[in-house]
């Protein structure tokens, strides 16, 4: 096992039983705000669900936030890596607009199958809540995302790079994300026409900016 890229914690897993523990936390925090909701989501109960004192869920997480915090990055590393799946299972992909539909698939499908992604996806997923991904507030979480999504597009699938790529994939991430918020905010499974709706508008503004 590795220590997970979960950012600023207040101490990093290094040992296995502490990547365990630490993982234990993580699972038991995400199907709590399955249950409760991040409103009534305490650290007490989640050391409780993970079978850890809360001394040990505080020498690594400084409250609730952070705990989510480090469960959203968690659940980006997941996206990704889910993506890499799909693609390689899929026909070859030559252009972004090829790759939008997986990318809308994929977390439409985590947002149903993953305990806490519909609470906390990369994020608070709660509408008019900022929660950053980012501690230091220095980078929003579409441009976070935007920026791993061009990453695992230029060097992984050998799709085109250009001084137009970064705007556009954050462009085409916020348009994504309000779309498929409002697809999820009264249905839980989503809405199929609203999740429709993104695949298109996703697929056709990267056909018309990106090659």
């Amino acid at each position: 096992m590795t220590a997970p890229d979960v950012g600023p914690v207040r101490r990093r897993p290094v040992q296995r039983r502490s990547l365990e523990r630490f993982e234990r936390m993580l699972d038991a925090c995400a199907r709590l705000l399955d249950e409760v909701g991040y409103d009534e989501l305490t650290t007490s109960e989640v050391a409780r669900r993970a079978g850890v004192p809360i001394g040990t869920l505080y020498q690594f997480f400084d409250g609730k936030q952070a705990l989510t915090r480090a469960l959203a990055r968690r659940n980006l590393d997941l996206f990704l890596d889910r993506l890499h799946v799909r693609f390689a299972a899929a026909p070859a992909v030559e252009t972004w607009a090829d790759a939008a539909s997986a990318v809308v698939a994929e977390f439409v499908a985590m947002k149903r199958e993953v305990p806490g992604f519909a609470s906390v996806d990369f994020g608070d997923a709660r509408p008019g809540k900022d929660y950053l991904l980012d501690e230091r507030r220095e980078m929003e979480n579409n441009r976070m995302v935007a920026e791993r999504l061009k990453v695992l597009g230029v060097h992984d699938l050998g799709l085109p790079d250009g001084p137009d790529v970064d705007r556009t994939l954050l462009v085409a991430v916020e348009a994504a994300d309000s779309v498929l918020r409002l697809a999820f905010r009264r249905h839980p499974a989503g809405d199929p026409d609203l999740i429709a709706e993104a695949d298109l508008l996703l697929r056709g503004y990267l056909a018309a900016r990106l090659l």
